[in-house]
């Protein structure tokens, strides 16, 4: 196996030889018994002759080639989420530009899954005046993405959650989403922590009195409402409002710190979709076969190589996701270069420097200890190359 110079958390170059094992995806067909979205990352065209921190530029052949990717791991493509760093380098236009490929993508993959996100980035948070205006921008992009074929993921939007004045707005916003969208949707609540603009989304910044709100749009709504996913990196939270959610309505999980045992569930719930969680998660992107793997051994009654195929996953997530959280999109695609999926870390918005150094090598080496390098020659390759444009 291969041996390099990383660096560690205090600066010192130590040797690390690589252990790991790459986790092989399931071959054949891929049978879940949980649905498992992946959040997915978008490639940036590094030739791009643009100001990257004003402007983005995508790589469209790499782009849908990752999403390929995932689809043929078994796994579906959360569109144009915050992994693909929507809010943070990616603009409305050019995230509805993302949908639409990906939709057009999807009609060639039998089964292929695929849900997009709907917001109100259009909108600068500043200058919304009323609930009103979020309104018009949300309908904006349902009618924009629905023109398309697509099924909405309805995001939580900044502009909300600046104008809003208490549950009552949050209540009014989505019940005129809710009564108009085509097919049910999947609601959306992305904790401060992924994004400090949506402190005290639903109403407050007490979980509790926020989670009321939401399951009281859900209740009101409950043919409309597919799932709801929920990133607040407290399980106990997930659990709780799991178990209050209507017959049918799917809690997606986005708990990237404690997903193994949220998917596996519980068995306490009066309804099937009470006792799991399903998936919409950012960490998949990164260890998609290992992912697959893990649901495959799960529907298949193997709980004990679910388990162990996860567990070393959760140290390299909690890694990736460490606060400042929302940086982890730099993780997902050092991953993705890692891997061989892109020939190039560069990402939208510069986002590439948003994560140091020693950062990068603890990265590289959970990574490893997951069985998650698909080719560890490679990705030594790649990281000494980093490593050498840094000086080392």
């Amino acid at each position: 196996m291969a041996t390099l110079n990383l660096l560690t958390e205090d600066g010192r170059l130590a040797a690390y030889a690589l252990r790991g094992t790459p986790v092989a995806p399931p071959s054949g067909p891929k049978v879940f018994n949980r649905v498992a979205y992946s959040a997915a990352h978008v490639v940036a065209d590094p030739c791009a002759a643009i100001d990257p921190w004003l402007q983005s530029a995508v790589d469209w052949d790499a782009t849908i080639a990752y999403r390929q990717h995932l689809w043929s791991l078994g796994l579906g493509v959360a569109e144009a989420m915050d992994t693909a760093q929507r809010g943070m380098g990616l603009d409305w236009p050019t995230s509805l530009q993302l949908i639409e490929r990906t939709l057009q993508a999807a009609h060639r993959v039998p089964g292929a899954l695929v849900a997009s996100g709907c917001g109100t980035d259009q909108l600068n948070p500043a200058e919304a005046r009323s609930v009103d205006d979020v309104i018009l921008a949300y309908e904006e992009q349902m009618a924009a993405i629905e023109a398309l074929g697509g099924r909405l993921i309805l995001m939580c939007s900044r502009a909300l959650a600046r104008v809003a004045r208490g549950p009552a707005d949050y209540e009014r916003v989505y019940d005129r989403l809710l009564r108009q969208a085509r097919e049910p949707v999947i609601l959306h609540w992305l904790g401060d922590m992924f994004d400090p603009a949506l402190a005290g989304y639903w109403g407050s910044a007490e979980v509790e009195a926020a989670m009321d709100t939401a399951l009281g749009v859900i209740a009101a709504h409950p043919s409309k409402v597919d799932g709801i996913k929920i990133s607040l990196l407290d399980q106990a939270h997930e659990v709780r409002m799991r178990r209050r959610l209507p017959p049918g309505v799917r809690m997606y999980t986005g708990d990237d710190f404690n997903y193994p045992a949220l998917i596996e569930g519980d068995g306490v719930g009066d309804h099937p979709t009470q006792q799991h969680s399903d998936a919409l998660l950012g960490i998949f992107d990164a260890i998609a076969p290992v992912a697959s793997a893990a649901l495959q051994a799960l529907a298949q009654g193997e709980v004990d190589r679910y388990r162990a195929l996860l567990a070393p996953t959760v140290p390299l997530s909690r890694h990736i996701f460490r606060a400042p959280t929302r940086f982890y999109k730099t993780g997902v695609v050092f991953m993705a270069w890692l891997n061989g999926h892109q020939t190039h870390f560069s990402m939208v918005g510069g986002q590439h420097s948003a994560r140091s150094l020693p950062h990068l090598c603890e990265l590289f080496r959970l990574a490893d200890a997951a069985g998650a390098l698909a080719d560890p020659d490679l990705a030594a390759h790649r990281m000494r190359a980093l490593l050498a444009l840094n000086g080392l």
